[in-house]
């Protein structure tokens, strides 16, 4: 399959699960970006398991579909920016920074983890 086709059907797909997460996310809680931050978390994860199984495995040729693709659309740093510069707007300058900061230690908290889990299964 042509690599631009994978990442537009592994986008597709990702974008669709994040809209899910936010909407779950939204449902639960009011006033803070908890979909996103989930979202980036969990995408870190999986980008550092996947990136690893792909390298370990020879799937090389799935990285546009699954890392490119799934993982890009399903990640969001644009939208992260947005929720950051929004909460700051709205005068949550400490929700903005805690939002910052866990944003950024936890997910590479998580890629570490996905990639130290997958070295291990996967080797």
């Amino acid at each position: 399959m042509n690599s631009l086709v994978q990442v537009a059907i592994g986008g597709a797909v990702g974008s669709c699960l994040r809209y899910g997460v936010n909407v779950m996310a939204s449902r639960m809680v009011t006033g803070f970006p908890l979909g996103t931050l989930a979202v980036n978390i969990a995408g870190c994860f999986a980008m550092g398991l996947l990136a690893s199984l792909l390298a370990l495995r020879g799937g090389q040729h799935l990285a546009p579909l699954l890392l490119t693709g799934l993982l890009g659309g399903f990640t969001t740093f644009s939208a992260f920016s947005l929720d950051t510069l929004t909460l700051w707007e709205r005068g949550a300058g400490g929700l903005a920074v805690a939002y910052v900061l866990a944003s950024v230690l936890f997910s590479l908290a998580a890629v570490f983890a996905g990639l130290a889990l997958g070295r291990g299964i996967f080797a």
